[in-house]
């Protein structure tokens, strides 16, 4: 084995271990606790705000609140929610996914709180545009100048060389390949002028791709899970109840599948459910930062839906449809796990693997405008707007290069960068907790009597 190979893998499962997993959760239940179950009692109202727009046309920002979520939800509803979670229930059983869920439900506080930091303290850049996230917020609310710039710099790390390039690249390629028999170099060739058209048009091109081919998606994939679903309805209250007690007791070793125990459904579930939502790791933030609000708490709320959608509702699909079919049981991994699943529940070799292999092609393109941004954002922190234009060049040499790269090194340095990112980013919300409570509390006096459970900070 190669030993820079091992010494990446020591390092990833360092940072990815049991603390940073606590940070992340930790901060999300912290959260959770300072603003009275938010993420619950007021989902409905999020989710009124999304479909109703922003009533105040002459509002800051660049693109419209949806268009904003549409954004962040393209970089987050991606190759993960396939293959993680494919991944999650393979390595720790059923269970895993009752963890996803329980990373999810705290993780909407979390995405809650740093979107609202984002609009709080974003700026305008020299071309008109909005500026914003954790660099901004962690710079200008606690005035950790370094801590924001270390945030930018892995943040870029992670869209140049990691989740926004390489995997994304060679996944439409290989898809495209192994399903449509379609070479390799015609792909490249056609994703690279596609990104290019999108990206070089700034916020607004990507935000209005987004908000057509998010949705979209979203629901061809969830339409393809219900169909499966529908055909074995008799099994789901089974599989539901199977996914809970796994998860407090671990699960036996069946057929193809490794038996795991609480422990490793727990670090699996919590670990690619928050891979997939983002949760913490404070991308989401420089997306709703462009969003045309008067109200950061409002922009805030409909963020947090972002991981209603990726999470509870789009891997909670994948899961089980896994389960039901029996998937997670097989010799089977990652994509081909889920492709499996598809084949046999729609009782089709074709038609199922199909689905899947559409679903990650546009998965994994969004995913790749969603990085651009986020890109854009930080490299426009750390070196102004003049660096935009050969940062974009950059990313599109490193596209066309990504589709013919050997991925086991590159998904271990993404995978260490992903969490990188996240520390810099929970320091700074804990550190603003509570702006984040007086906030909310100010929001919620204005609309109705402030919740009794709103703490005073």
């Amino acid at each position: 084995m190669n030993p820079l190979y091992n010494f990446l893998q020591t390092i990833d499962n360092l940072v990815w271990g049991p603390p940073l997993l606590l940070l992340l959760v930790g901060t999300g239940v912290y959260l959770t606790v300072r603003l009275g179950l938010i993420q619950i009692r007021y989902l409905p109202l999020a989710l009124g705000y999304l479909f109703k727009g922003n009533k105040n046309s002459k509002a800051d920002g660049d693109v419209s609140s949806f268009a904003a979520l549409c954004t962040a939800l393209s970089a987050t509803i991606g190759t993960g929610n396939i293959v993680g979670v494919a991944t999650a229930i393979k390595l720790g059983g059923p269970g895993a996914l009752f963890w996803m869920w329980l990373a999810a439900l705290f993780g909407m506080a979390t995405k809650y709180a740093e979107c609202l930091l984002a609009v709080k303290y974003r700026e305008v850049d020299a071309n008109g545009q909005m500026l914003g996230g954790p660099m901004y917020y962690i710079e200008k609310g606690t005035g950790q100048k370094w801590l924001a710039r270390l945030f930018a710099v892995f943040a870029l790390g992670v869209a140049c060389f990691g989740i926004g390039t390489f995997p994304q690249a060679n996944a439409i390629v290989d898809a495209a390949y192994l399903s449509f028999e379609i070479p390799r170099e015609i792909t490249v060739v056609v994703l690279t002028i596609l990104v290019a058209v999108v990206t070089l048009g700034g916020v607004q091109s990507i935000a209005k791709v987004a908000s057509k081919v998010v949705p979209f998606m979203a629901l061809f994939y969830i339409l393809a899970c219900v169909i499966v679903l529908g055909s074995q309805y008799s099994a789901v209250p089974e599989a539901i109840q199977l996914v809970i007690q796994s998860a407090f007791t671990g699960h036996a070793a069946t057929g193809g599948f490794v038996g795991a125990g609480i422990m490793l459904a727990i670090q699996s579930g919590i670990a690619r459910g928050v891979f997939s939502n983002e949760s913490g790791l404070g991308s989401a933030p420089m997306a709703a930062a462009a969003a045309k609000t008067d109200s950061c708490v409002e922009q805030g709320l409909i963020s947090m839906t972002g991981t209603f959608f990726d999470t509870i509702i789009i891997c909670t699909m994948t899961g089980l449809t896994l389960v039901v079919t029996g998937a997670w049981q097989s010799d089977y991994a990652g994509a081909a796990m889920t492709s499996y699943a598809f084949a046999s529940g729609l009782d089709s070799s074709f038609i199922g693997p199909m689905m899947v292999t559409i679903g990650l092609m546009f998965f994994a393109f969004t995913t790749i405008l969603g990085w651009n941004y986020y890109g854009e954002r930080c490299i426009t922190y750390l070196f102004g707007v003049k660096a935009i234009l050969p940062y974009k060049i950059f990313f599109l040499v490193l596209i066309a290069a990504g589709a013919f790269m050997k991925l086991d090194m590159i998904w271990l340095i993404a995978d260490i960068v992903n969490g990188l990112m996240a520390i810099p980013n929970l320091i700074g919300l804990i550190l603003l907790r509570d702006v984040i409570v007086t906030e909310t509390r100010e929001f919620f006096q204005k609309l109705t009597p402030p919740p009794a459970d709103l703490q005073t900070a």
